[in-house]
């Protein structure tokens, strides 16, 4: 009889999208044990032939479940075959090799482009039917590989670190474990121009060519559940071009150092469940992608179909993250019932120029955040771009686009911005909706170059003084119910010359409270329902709804006004003019 894992029950958080039902390896009810085939479990011997062996005999059979007892097992790399499980059992720690040479160069992928690496400690590709499964632990050797910044250690750890060996770079901020790992740069950029290439001009600087902890490449119904990865070399779990992968109940942890130490990576994925899993990482935690630039356009395959809920994230760039590699377009994910703690960004959404793709139909819902170093949710198109102006450039195939996401049901307590929306001039973010979000962070909300937003229900608890909302070229933007703390004195400041449709409605500042325009923004862009409660006591100590109405930056601000704003802002104000009320 065959053993065919089964699925959670019917997908509680109800997603709203026709999700496909997710299959789940089929593997025979036929199992080996890796001591039969001369493993040994002491932590010296090295055991990369007896566990191929082992998987190879059970492959054999018509495939089954290849056991690693209690124990500490070295190997090199775990390569898979189709209709294997591997099962670890409480108290296996699964010690992988420090051992360069023990790795073979592959034709892979990194961080969205073709390229070659080492391969992978656990690896498989196009197969069908894997999993790994049990309470055991994968350790994925990542101090022997991982160079380490020196700003990210404190002065007694960098001094053992250096101490340990390896080599510091020239400027004295970054520990190679080797020369040949610290020079690996300048010769894999100019090994991939030359088109004759082959893997082994490559070896020299393999030191260099870092693997991930886990890839998975091409293969479909595929298992992850109850092990624990760790300190991997580079990124963690990597899936790319599969479908029909469940992870549950997993723990994914690197060192807070480690360099793109990322926790999951789905890559050009489709039909995937994550649930009740633990991240503790050096990098972004749970990240979508497709692809980067050029090359995943031309793959063309979008992640697509994604479910994440029930998982705890401790420490991360980003908690849940989609992008920047994201050429490849991300549609129908749904993320519910989360929580991020200490992470930097608790939902990022990062892309930049060049990357062309289309992120849509992303929905998140029920996600508890604490001590975010950052942002609390972020979109912005700006990655790894130090300036970011309002000139427009040409909208062309590399042109990322992010629309129709909906987030409800969130909390943060404790970020420096809360939320944070920023597109292209020529792009701009559309239809990002969020209800019922409560933030505490230093600033609360900052849009530039964004349409079609909508925010209700939002309550924002600054710890600034300035603006609850700063707004900048951008249109159509709707806030309504609205709450803010009564220290707050300005609700609103809005620049831009394109910003236009900006509505206000049923706002409940509970605090005197003002909206200021810049001199470029036209008469009209914005308009405030007569059910908002803003009195504006820097513009005359008199509310909207009595009346008298808050003022823009524009000419004839009088003495009270000036005295008012240079008080809180420290420098003088142009002049003030009514704005439209509704």
């Amino acid at each position: 009889m065959n053993h065919t894992v089964h699925s959670d029950a019917a997908y509680e958080s109800n997603p709203p999208f026709d999700m496909p039902e997710i299959e789940l390896p089929n593997i025979p009810e036929y199992n080996v044990i890796i001591t039969d085939f001369g493993a040994r479990g002491d932590g010296i011997t090295k055991n990369t032939e007896a566990i191929a062996k082992a998987i190879e005999a059970c492959a054999a059979a018509g495939g089954g479940t290849v056991v690693i007892p209690s124990g500490v097992w070295l190997t090199g790399p775990i390569v898979f075959k189709s209709r294997i499980r591997l099962h670890t059992e409480p108290g296996a720690v699964i010690r992988f090799s420090s051992d360069y040479a023990d790795y073979p160069l592959i034709e892979s992928n990194f961080e969205g482009l073709p390229a070659v690496r080492c391969m992978s400690p656990l690896f498989a590709e196009r197969l069908e039917d894997i999993a790994i499964t049990g309470g055991g632990i994968f350790d994925g050797a990542g101090d022997a590989w991982r160079p380490v910044k020196k700003f990210k250690m404190t002065e007694l750890q960098w001094g053992k670190l250096t101490a340990s060996g390896g080599v510091v770079d020239a400027d004295g901020e970054i520990w190679w474990p080797s020369e040949a790992a610290m020079n690996g740069a300048a010769t894999v950029n100019r090994l991939r121009k030359q088109s004759t290439a082959a893997l082994a001009d490559y070896e020299p600087v393999k030191a260099y060519l870092r693997p991930v902890l886990l890839s998975f490449r091409e293969c479909r119904r595929v298992l992850l559940d109850g092990p624990t990865f760790q300190n991997s070399p580079g990124w963690c779990l990597h899936h790319w071009v599969s479908e029909h992968i469940t992870i549950r109940g997993v723990t994914v942890r690197n060192p807070w150092y480690s360099q793109n130490g990322d926790g999951l990576d789905l890559e050009s994925c489709r039909y995937a469940q994550v649930t009740d899993s633990v991240f503790d990482v050096g990098d972004d935690a749970i990240c979508i992608k497709s692809g980067k630039d050029e090359a995943g356009r031309k793959l063309g395959k979008p992640c697509e179909y994604v479910v994440v809920r029930h998982c705890t994230v401790y420490h991360g760039h980003g908690g849940f993250v989609i992008g920047s590699e994201m050429s490849g377009g991300v549609r129908h994910m749904l993320v519910s019932d989360c929580s991020f703690v200490g992470t930097d960004v608790g939902l990022r959404f990062k892309s930049t120029r060049g990357r062309g793709g289309v992120v849509e139909q992303v929905y998140i819902r029920n996600i508890r955040m604490k001590d975010i170093a950052r942002e609390a949710i972020t979109f912005n198109m700006y990655y790894e771009v130090k300036a970011d102006t309002d000139a427009a450039a040409e909208v062309n195939e590399g042109t990322p686009r992010f629309r129709d996401i909906f987030i409800e049901d969130a909390v943060c307590a404790g970020a420096e911005t809360g939320i944070q929306l920023k597109g292209l001039p020529e792009m701009p973010i559309r239809g990002i909706h969020l209800q019922r979000v409560c933030i505490e962070a230093q600033r609360a909300i900052e849009c530039s170059n964004a349409e079609n937003i909508s925010m209700s229900e939002v309550t924002v608890v600054p710890k600034e003084e300035g603006p609850v909302a700063r707004i900048h070229n951008s249109r159509d933007i709707l806030i309504e119910k609205l709450s803010c703390p009564a220290r707050q004195e300005v609700l609103l400041h809005a620049t831009g010359e394109r910003t236009a449709g900006i509505d206000l409605r049923a706002v409940s500042a509970g605090a005197p409270a003002a909206v200021i325009l810049g001199e470029e923004v036209t008469a009209g862009a914005v308009k405030l329902q007569q059910s908002c409660h803003l009195p504006s006591a820097m513009m005359g100590g008199k509310s909207a709804e009595s009346g008298v109405k808050p003022y823009n930056c524009a000419k004839g601000a009088d003495a009270h006004d000036m005295e008012d704003w240079r008080n809180l802002y420290g420098h003088d104000i142009a002049g003030a003019k009514p704005l439209d009320g509704g």
